[in-house]
């Protein structure tokens, strides 16, 4: 269901299109579908939290065990970064 404010997400999806996670306070259903449509995932935190903070406790599950969602990403980021040294 649409809330009126899709005409400004495009220039903003169009700002975040090379990211792989996106971080958020909060997110409406049809945002979150069009975030995830450009295959991008979005990661929402109960409290703004700092940047660092959130990149460390990344580095910490990417050291660990991924869930699947973020396995598969790292998988064909692999690919490409292969496909890019031939």
């Amino acid at each position: 269901k649409e809330d009126g404010n899709e005409d400004k997400l495009a220039p903003k999806i169009e700002a975040i299109k090379d990211c792989t996670i996106l971080y958020v306070a909060a997110i409406g259903g049809s945002g979150a579908a069009r975030v995830v449509a450009n295959n991008i995932h979005p990661m929402k935190v109960t409290q703004p939290e700092a940047i660092d903070d959130l990149c460390v406790k990344l580095e910490d599950v990417l050291k660990g065990s991924p869930p699947p969602w973020l396995r598969k990403v790292l998988a064909k980021d692999q690919e490409r970064n292969f496909d890019l040294e031939d």
